[in-house]
């Protein structure tokens, strides 16, 4: 026990919003909670979809796990799985818009399904699947992942034990310098030690930063957000956004296709961070695949809990090429 000294940060406790009422692992990334969720189901081979963070695909490779790739249409749906019994199929809920019930249709005909939720915090974990959340994409945090279903806790005493404030830093950057110059160069080194890192149980610092978050609040303002920019934006979207969502779906962006590749300069010299996704797709795949024609349009708007509408008014006006406030003074 220690008593007195310096004043450490006190947060708020006994908010976390996966707790200890369900099997659940509490790791330190979510490609990490990929491949540990693999390795409960037993399988020797997983099949992964085209349209995949490549970081998912190195991590399986590292483990020398043998891996199958499946594409999709236009409307997310997979067009190519063959999956066997004893293999894993992974699916992923895109850009948190993807309802509970949506993933439950598309695991249905699988016998090891795995739903990667790390774009979809806030999705209710689907019986008889094993659930994968990323903390960091939704809650001011330097990692962490959880992994849901039925005997996650396997194998989590195997592993060592996490320490994410020598690279969490970036996080107090953040505040007084921004996320530009040295808030960025921080947050490099905790990318970095994250890539090198393998699976991990979460930081004690994690778990006490996801213990003192307001999930209900950050719930409404991303709902609230999204329908706006969907108001706004809907008529020039190559995509429904909406067309898997339902009342309990909490998008982690507003995913915003359109045919110019202009656009998503404008945004970047306007100050929105947040370029396209999976870029590395576009030199894999051919220029008539779905893979390649999303990878290269989707924008995916920022509408999370810190912004409102006239953070999303500004981003519209820059997509739609019109003078911003401080440009027409």
């Amino acid at each position: 026990m220690e008593i007195g000294s310096f004043i450490e940060l006190q947060l708020r406790k006994g908010s976390e919003w996966y707790d200890q009422t369900t099997d659940i692992a509490r790791l330190n990334t979510a490609r990490q909670g990929i491949w540990h969720a693999f390795r409960v189901t037993g399988c020797k081979r997983i099949w992964i979809p085209v349209y995949q963070c490549d970081s998912i695909r190195e991590t399986f490779e590292k483990h020398g796990v043998e891996m199958k790739f499946y594409h999709q249409d236009r409307n997310f749906n997979p067009t190519d799985i063959a999956a066997e019994e004893d293999d894993a199929v992974l699916l992923c809920n895109y850009y948190g818009i993807m309802s509970a019930e949506r993933m439950r249709f598309l695991a249905r005909t699988f016998a090891h399904p795995i739903i990667d939720c790390a774009q979809a915090f806030f999705c209710k974990p689907l019986e008889g699947a094993l659930n994968v959340y990323s903390c960091r994409k939704f809650v001011g945090a330097p990692d962490g992942a959880y992994v849901v279903g039925k005997d996650a806790h396997l194998f989590v005493e195997e592993y060592p034990q996490c320490y994410s404030s020598d690279t969490a830093a970036f996080l107090l950057k953040r505040i007084e310098y921004g996320c530009e110059g040295k808030g960025y160069e921080a947050r490099g080194l905790n990318e970095s030690r994250i890539d090198h890192e393998g699976c991990m149980k979460m930081s004690k610092l994690t778990r006490v930063l996801m213990d003192a978050e307001d999930y209900d609040y950050n719930i409404k303002k991303r709902k609230e957000n999204f329908a706006y920019a969907h108001e706004l934006l809907g008529s020039i979207n190559r995509i429904d956004p909406t067309m898997y969502m339902d009342d309990g779906t909490v998008p982690m962006v507003y995913p915003l296709v359109v045919e110019e590749d202009a656009c998503i300069r404008r945004l970047f010299e306007a100050k929105h961070f947040q370029g396209h996704w999976w870029s590395y797709i576009c030199g894999e795949q051919p220029e008539d695949s779905f893979e390649y024609w999303i990878s290269r349009y989707v924008i995916p708007i920022t509408i999370d809990q810190r912004y409102g509408k006239e953070e999303i008014d500004y981003l519209v006006n820059v997509i739609r090429n019109r003078p911003t406030e401080s440009e027409s003074e």
